[in-house]
């Protein structure tokens, strides 16, 4: 990979030499695993034992832990350099409103030395409704979901742990995920089912990351990331949902999904699906792009789709 698209290319070879430790590591952290292993040491916390020799296989040293049970969590002081933190908060209870997730693995990382650096998978959601409008990291977040609240928790206690413990901490925030080669990282079987999309004068705009040039936007911020900063990890799409649909319909060879107005919505759609089209932004990446120095490799959904 040349070193202009790789964000370890230009690195000095001892920090090559770093221990790297993926919390949540599934799709996305293990394409983050990919891009580091050859150069460095990879961990990553698992709860689960039956997923320890995959891990193994693709270079990367399984630890068993358990997020919900900081007991088990322990060993992970001291053990690494740098943290891809993106394990989700849990979202059982629609009233839990915090992520002690966060809480328990910032916890267990405060015990011994600490990480130089830690980057956090956050959500664009935390944005909420703003009507179509240009998003940057300067607006404040108004989350209108439980599932964004439980996130803006977790963003507010990495900056303090970031700024009482001198740790960079960084804050990636990621709209919708997509990749030909990840589970449901494409619109086709939502086609296959004909779920509807809204009707033009209701529709709106939604944002999109291919999975590896997330998984590249996590590996720039572990050094390039400035301490306490927020990035819209995003790409340069502009499209209402219905188009990318339509879009999608197309290259597919479907057909296009049938459109409802908003007004009967509510009775057509389940109620996740609904909560995504009520809320309408473009997010603006000039960060990504100037602070992490990151050129897509999916500039736009289009792209990334097709080249599946």
């Amino acid at each position: 990979m040349p070193s202009n698209l790789n964000p370890l290319g230009a690195l000095p070879a001892r920090f090559r030499r770093e221990r790297v430790l993926i919390v949540g590591c599934g799709d996305v952290g293990v394409r983050v695993a990919g891009l580091l292993a050859p150069r460095l040491r990879v961990m990553a916390l698992t709860s689960s034992r039956g997923r320890v020799p995959a891990l193994r296989a693709q270079h990367i040293t399984p630890l068993v832990g358990n997020l919900d049970e900081r007991a088990t969590l322990r060993r992970l002081a001291g053990l690494a350099t740098r943290v891809v933190h993106l394990a989700p908060p849990p979202g059982d209870n629609p009233a839990w409103r915090t992520d002690p997730r966060t809480q328990a693995l910032l916890q267990a990382l405060r015990l011994r030395s600490l990480p130089q650096s830690l980057v956090y998978g956050s959500t664009s959601g935390v944005y909420g409704d703003c009507h179509g409008q240009w998003v940057s990291e300067v607006r404040a977040v108004h989350p209108h979901t439980p599932r964004a609240e439980r996130r803006v928790h977790a963003e507010a206690q990495l900056r303090l742990f970031g700024r009482s413990t001198g740790t960079r901490t960084h804050v990636l925030r990621i709209p919708g995920i997509y990749a030909p080669d990840r589970e449901g990282g494409t619109p086709r079987a939502r086609l296959l089912k004909g779920t509807a999309v809204l009707t033009p004068q209701d529709d709106v705009y939604t944002n999109h990351i291919h999975a590896d040039d997330l998984a590249r936007a996590c590996a720039a911020a572990l050094w390039r990331g400035k301490p306490q900063r927020v990035t819209n990890a995003s790409d340069d799409t502009q499209m209402h949902m219905g188009e990318y649909f339509d879009f999608a319909a197309g290259l597919y060879g479907l057909p296009k999904p049938p459109r409802v107005p908003r007004s009967t919505a509510q009775e057509q759609l389940p109620l996740m699906l609904l909560s995504f089209m009520s809320e309408s932004r473009r997010l603006e990446n000039t960060r990504l792009k100037q602070e992490l120095r990151l050129r897509l490799k999916y500039p736009t959904v289009v792209q990334g789709l097709q080249a599946g």
